[in-house]
């Protein structure tokens, strides 16, 4: 088994279609995929050809912790649930409304049209790396990198803050839709292992199950203290290739260190409710078709 349980398609900041990441699964030898768009949950059924791979609803909710911004993936979620509904379009509606005003700023800049841009494009849910986009295209920065630290950034001229959930709303949302819990890539927030762990305690009583251990780029010693920290707070392992681009080549579908033996032990495909919809939930999407 190879499960990617963290994917991104264009209804969210992912540059390709739901066919597209399919076929590129299916390539790289994948057996279970999760579409996990950002604040997003309407990319599966579609009619594509699965061929024999595990389909998996999911969503990558944005939330808060402290002054930390979070991402909470849901695996297994009812899409037609809705409490996950009312949450997702209250944080997509925020999204627009962050866009706006990065609009406003912009203009004022003398550079016109993003949201009416960004509105245009497939992607229900707005994100920055879309505005980094327009931004390169209108010439405004070179590249995304530097569209990022000299404009979108707290420091940046065109920053306003995100207004997302509480992490507990997103819990709460999702588990309301039948879903499972993973905190996403938790080595890539900007804080210190202390924090970290208090993070990983709180996302635990507030009824969150799994923890994402493997995912590109993670060093060796993370990983292995994001398997230890999880065993010891009873919750679920789970791997991701977070996919975005296909033209990032330090990331792929599927493309994430193996968990070894021990902590595949404490995967996520142990939980009850993968053991309950895993193997039919391909099925079912053939079926909504």
């Amino acid at each position: 088994m190879k499960a990617d349980l963290h994917c991104h398609t264009h209804l969210s900041d992912g540059q390709h279609t739901l066919a597209f990441v399919i076929e590129r699964a299916r390539a790289n030898l994948v057996t279970h995929l999760a579409i996990t768009d950002h604040d997003v949950s309407q990319a599966l059924p579609q009619p594509v050809n699965q061929q024999g791979l595990k389909l998996i609803n999911g969503v990558e909710i944005s939330c808060l912790w402290e002054s930390f911004e979070l991402h909470v993936v849901g695996l297994f979620v009812d899409p037609t649930n809705m409490r996950l509904q009312t949450l997702l379009s209250a944080q997509q509606a925020r999204r627009r409304e962050r866009v706006a005003q990065i609009d406003d700023k912009l203009t004022a800049l003398g550079t016109k049209g993003l949201l009416l841009d960004l509105l245009a494009m497939p992607a229900i849910a707005l994100t920055r790396s879309h505005v980094a986009d327009f931004l390169v295209a209108n010439n405004v920065c070179k590249n995304r990198q530097k569209a990022f630290k000299t404009h979108l950034n707290r420091s940046g001229k065109l920053f306003v803050a995100a207004q997302w959930c509480d992490y507990t709303e997103a819990v709460r949302a999702i588990k309301a839709a039948g879903g499972i819990s993973v905190l996403a890539h938790p080595g890539r927030y900007a804080m210190n292992k202390s924090k970290l762990h208090r993070l990983v305690e709180c996302f635990a009583a507030a009824g969150g199950e799994g923890l994402e251990a493997s995912y590109p780029n993670i060093a060796p010693d993370m990983n292995q203290y994001l398997i230890q920290l999880a065993i010891e707070r009873g919750l679920y392992l789970s791997t991701g290739s977070d996919f975005h681009d296909a033209a990032a080549h330090w990331t792929d579908v599927g493309k994430f260190p193996a968990l070894d033996r021990t902590a595949a032990r404490h995967g996520i495909w142990h939980h009850p409710i993968w053991e309950q919809h895993a193997n039919t939930e391909s099925m079912s999407i053939l079926k909504r078709l």
